[in-house]
C-alpha cells in the first residue's frame, strides 16, 4: 500500500460536537471508579464546546495519566466498552459519508486524538476505523496505571510525531492523506498532510484556515464548503479573533498601544524584520479596537500565512515595478474615511548584512501620505518577529509551541514632522522607529556568516537580484 494516502480524524468538536471526556466522566463515576464531579467541571466542558482546547486544558490532560496512577486497565476498559455505543450516537450527522467517500477511494479511516487509547479504541472499533492514534498510559505488572504516558502525548506537535510513526508503519504517505480537526493545535498535522479540512474550527483555527485557505467541513449538516465571509465584515471578524494566544507559536510583548488614536486617521509605521511582522501587527492592532489597512509590497501579499491574512484584513499590494501612484491614492482615500493604515517604510525585509544595520532607511510612502492627509504618524518598533519567522525560511516555524520566541512590538507617539520635504520626513519617522527598538539594534557590528545566511532568502547570495533605491517612487 505504498503511497496511498490515508484519513486521519480528531475526535472532541470534530466528530463529536462537544467534548467525550464528560461522558467518559459520567461512566466511570457510574462504576465507581471516580468521585463525585468536581466543582465547576460543567463549566470546564462548556468551555472546551464554545472554545476548544487552551493550553490549561492540554495540561490536565498531561497530568492525568498521574491521576490514573492504581487504577486497573480493565476495568477502565469495560467502561469504554460500555462507552462506545454512546460515542457512536453522538458521531456528527455528515461524518458517515465522509467515511464512505474515504473507503471508497480506499484509504485507512484513523483516529487521532489526545483523549487515551484504552478509552477509544472501542469506539473505534465500533466505527471500523483501519487505526487508532491516541496517548497510551503505562501499566504495570499486575494491570494497573503506573502514573506515566507510555510514548508521546498525542498533542499538537506529538499528534504530529505519533501519526508520522503510524503512517511509516503502515506504509501511508501523508502527502496523499487528509485530515480534519477543529483545533488550531493541530496545525502541525494539518500542514503535513496534502489534505486538510477544518471542521468545527476554534476561533484560532477560523483564522488559521483563512489564512492557509483550508477548506471547512460542516460534519453536523451540509457537506463541505470552503468557509467565506462577507467582504463587508470580514476584517473586523478577524480582527476580533487576533489575540497574542491564537499564535501559541510566538509570545508577545506590548507596549504603547494608547498612543493609537481610539478614533479618526492614523499612519501606522514599523520596521519590518520578517513576514511576521504583519501578524505582530494585527495583534497590537487587534488590541486597541481598530480596523486596519495594510500597505504593502505585492510579495507579501503572495507570502503563505500571512499574505492571506494582509489581504482578509483589506490590504493595499503595492507593485513597486510599475511606479503607480494609485496605492498611494488608495490608503489616502482610507484615511479620509477615518481609517488605520499600516505600511513598512522600509519596503522589503533588508536582506543579508544589511539586515544588521542600525541605521533604518524608508522610502517616502509614509511621508508622502502623512503630508497629504495630515493623518498623524505613529512608529511601532517591532523586534523577534525574525526569530518566528527568519527571512530564510519559507514558512514560519509554527512548531515552536513548546518555547515560542518573544515578540516585542513597542507603540511611541505620533512623530513631530514638518511637511515641507518627504525626505526630510521620512528620516524623521525612520528615527522613530529606531528610538522604539531595544539598545542592540542600535550597536553596529560585522555579522557572522551564519548570522547573515539565516537573514537572506532561501537560495539567495549577496550581489544578485539587486535593485537600485528609488525612494520617490518604489
Amino acid at each position: 500500500m505504498a503511497g496511498q494516502g490515508a484519513a486521519f480524524f480528531d475526535l472532541d468538536r470534530t466528530l463529536l460536537a462537544g467534548a467525550s471526556g464528560e461522558v467518559f466522566a459520567t461512566a466511570m463515576r457510574d462504576a465507581g471508579l471516580a468521585p463525585r464531579a468536581l466543582p465547576g467541571e460543567s463549566l470546564l466542558y462548556g468551555l472546551f464546546n464554545a472554545v476548544g482546547e487552551t493550553l490549561p486544558s492540554m495540561a490536565l490532560a498531561r497530568g492525568a495519566a498521574r491521576l490514573a496512577k492504581g487504577r486497573s486497565r480493565a476495568a477502565i476498559q469495560r467502561v469504554a466498552d460500555d462507552v462506545a455505543p454512546t460515542l457512536v450516537g453522538l458521531l456528527q450527522p455528515m461524518a458517515a459519508s465522509v467515511f464512505a467517500e474515504h473507503r471508497a477511494a480506499g484509504r485507512p479511516l484513523v483516529l487521532a486524538t489526545t483523549t487515551p487509547h484504552d478509552l477509544v479504541a472501542p469506539f473505534a472499533a465500533a466505527l471500523g476505523f483501519d487505526g487508532v492514534v491516541a496517548t497510551r498510559y503505562g501499566v504495570d505488572a499486575e494491570g494497573r496505571y503506573d502514573g506515566t504516558v507510555d510514548g508521546p502525548f498525542v498533542w499538537s506537535a506529538g499528534k504530529l510525531a505519533a501519526v508520522r510513526a503510524w503512517a511509516d508503519e503502515h506504509d501511508v504517505d501523508l502527502t496523499a492523506s487528509h485530515a480534519y480537526s477543529d483545533s488550531v493545535y493541530d496545525t502541525p498535522l494539518l500542514s503535513a498532510v496534502g489534505f486538510p479540512h477544518v471542521v468545527n474550527p476554534d476561533p484560532r483555527m477560523v483564522l488559521m484556515a483563512a489564512a492557509r485557505r483550508w477548506p471547512t467541513v460542516d460534519l453536523g449538516g451540509s457537506r463541505s464548503t470552503e468557509s467565506r465571509l462577507p467582504a463587508v465584515d470580514v476584517q473586523r471578524f478577524l480582527l476580533s479573533l487576533v489575540h497574542p494566544a491564537f499564535f501559541p507559536y510566538a509570545r508577545f510583548e506590548v507596549e504603547g498601544t494608547e498612543h493609537v488614536p481610539g478614533t479618526g486617521p492614523a499612519i501606522i509605521v514599523g520596521n519590518h524584520r520578517s513576514y511576521f511582522d504583519v501578524a505582530a501587527m494585527a495583534v497590537m492592532l487587534a488590541s486597541t479596537g481598530r480596523s486596519v489597512r495594510f500597505l504593502g509590497k505585492r510579495e507579501v501579499f503572495d507570502a503563505p500565512v500571512v499574505g492571506q491574512l494582509a489581504a482578509l484584513l483589506g490590504g493595499i499590494p503595492v507593485d513597486r515595478a510599475t511606479g503607480s501612484d494609485a496605492p498611494l491614492e488608495a490608503a489616502a482615500a482610507a484615511l479620509a474615511d477615518g481609517d488605520v493604515v499600516a505600511l513598512m517604510p522600509q519596503g522589503t525585509i533588508p536582506r543579508g548584512a544589511a539586515f544588521y544595520d542600525p541605521v533604518l532607511r524608508g522610502r517616502w510612502g509614509a511621508a508622502r501620505l502623512a503630508a497629504i492627509t495630515r493623518a498623524p504618524v505613529i512608529p511601532v518598533g517591532l523586534w523577534g518577529t525574525e526569530r518566528v519567522w527568519p527571512r530564510s525560511a519559507r514558512l514560519p516555524n509554527v512548531l515552536a509551541i513548546g518555547e515560542p520566541p518573544l515578540v516585542s512590538i513597542r507603540v511611541g507617539a505620533a512623530v513631530p514632522l514638518k511637511y515641507r520635504s518627504v525626505d526630510a520626513d521620512t528620516k524623521r519617522i525612520m528615527s522613530a522607529i529606531m528610538q522604539h527598538l531595544p539598545a542592540e539594534s542600535r550597536v553596529r557590528r560585522t555579522p557572522t556568516d551564519d548570522e547573515i545566511r539565516h537573514a537572506s532568502p532561501p537560495g539567495w547570495t549577496p550581489g544578485t537580484d539587486e535593485r537600485t533605491r528609488r525612494p520617490g517612487t518604489d
